[in-house]
Formats: structure tokens, sequence, C-alpha cells
């Protein structure tokens, strides 16, 4: 077996070998995967947050040995939580920017710097120690830094993030990982069984006509609920589902509460 980590800001997941391929979802930096195929400049992957496939260009991979693939995934990670960060990698001066949600393993607060591999990374301001001292308040604050970031079919960041996504990227900076797609966090956590009951930060999932999962949202409280949809917002919601009051209808319909906290 062969391993990889994203050292690029973002990296498109695509669902097939081409770059004219739909992007599926994304690696951010810092985040590691398996490589299970190799076909022509392409790399089969398998993630290790979220176990999703894809494939990706071999370019924007660095390949890494089994035994730092191992020792980055069972180190003390550090979920940067700025809408941008800024590093210096060795002694270029040309900056990466990577976005809020990137994993930096072994992050040293006394030389702000951190390796992968044989690199050291430098971190122009001091990162933030997490702190799990009320979480749901941190969930919602977190979600709020995204308000208004564009729609964008598999995207996970600031500049681009689709509903699934971004439920996802608020949990993994609060220390949480749940799966990628809407359709399988629905299966995580327990459920909420009357709106009245939910509490900020639990997810709410909304179904077409056939009665597929097809959007998650974060509940701010029981009547309103910030998500991805043509842009992050925040909108009604009641027991029938998401009301947008700019046209005046309702536009997703609630099929079930999840409490993915306790």
């Amino acid at each position: 077996m062969r391993y990889g980590i994203t050292e690029l800001s973002i990296v498109p997941l695509r669902i097939e070998n081409k770059e004219q391929s739909e992007q599926v979802s994304q690696i951010l930096f810092g985040e590691t995967f398996e490589i299970l195929e190799k076909k022509g400049a392409w790399y089969k992957v398998l993630t290790s947050l979220d176990n999703y496939e894809g494939w990706i260009d071999i370019k924007l991979a660095t390949e890494i040995s089994e035994k730092t693939f191992k020792l980055i995934n069972k180190s003390r990670k550090h979920i940067t939580k700025d809408i941008v960060t800024i590093l210096y990698k060795n002694k270029e001066t040309a900056p990466i920017l990577i976005s809020a949600g990137s994993t930096i393993p072994s992050y040293n607060y006394k030389t702000k710097s951190f390796l992968i591999g044989e690199n050291t990374y430098t971190v122009n301001t001091q990162i933030s120690k997490y702190s799990s001292k009320d979480l749901r308040k941190s969930i919602i604050s977190t979600a709020i830094q995204f308000l208004n970031s564009p729609y964008l079919w598999g995207g996970r960041t600031n500049f681009g993030i689709d509903c699934s996504g971004f439920s996802q990227i608020v949990y993994k900076i609060n220390n949480i990982n749940i799966p990628r797609d809407a359709s399988q966090q629905v299966n995580t956590g327990n459920t909420v069984n009357i709106i009245h009951d939910v509490k900020p930060g639990d997810l709410a999932f909304f179904d077409n006509v056939e009665g597929n999962i097809i959007h998650v949202g974060i509940f701010i409280d029981e009547n309103r609920i910030i998500h991805a949809s043509g842009k992050v917002r925040i909108d009604k919601i009641d027991h029938q589902g998401i009301y947008n009051q700019e046209i005046g209808r309702y536009t997703h319909t609630l099929r079930v509460i999840q409490n993915i906290i306790e």
C-alpha cells in the first residue's frame, strides 16, 4: 500500500481520472490518504478523514512512507480555525494560504512550526489552542464564519462549499469527524424526535419526493438554520422544513434531526 498527503491548499477529488470530471470533494492541506491505484497521471485515493474515494492529479499529491503516514495520523493535530492561515515552507519566501479546517500535525506552539516528512513549515501567526468548553456555542460561531460563502459542489472551504461539506468542516474544526455526504451523515448520532427538543449544533436533514436525503444544515436554535444553498445563509425552519423569506416559500422538506454531539 502507498500513502500520500496534501501539501497544497486545496486538491480537487474527482469522480473520474480526468480534469473535466465532476469534483465530488476536496482534500485540504495536511489531510492524508491511501493510494489505491495509479492510472496514467492520476491516483485513485481513499481519504483518511472520511473514507471517501476519488481521483486526484498526481502533481497535486505528496507521497509519504507508511511510517510517516501512521505517525501523522497518530499525532496530535491542530485544525485551523481562521478563514486563511499563512504558511512558509522551509526557507521559501512564497506563502502558502490554507483555509479553515486544514490539518496541522504536531504543531509546536513555541516555534510556530511543524513537520511534514522532511519539510519544515512555519506559521505567520500564533495558532489558538482548541478548547472544548461550550462546544455547541463554538460550532455555531464556526458556522457563522462561513456566512456568504458561495455554493460549490464538492467544496469544503469558505471560498466554495456544498451543504454536507459545510456541516463536515464545521464539525471538523471543532474536533468532531463526520462522514462526507448528507446521506451518510444522517446515520450518525441520535435522532431528535421533535423540533422543540433541538439544541444549537444539531443537524437537520432534508429529503426529495423519492425520500432520498439531499440536504443538510445546522440548527442555530429551533427556529433558525444555517446551511449552504446558493451560499451559506441563515433561514427560518419549522417542522415542515426551511422557509426562505426572500422568495416567500419552503425550499427544503425536513426529514430527520440528528444530535451528533451527545
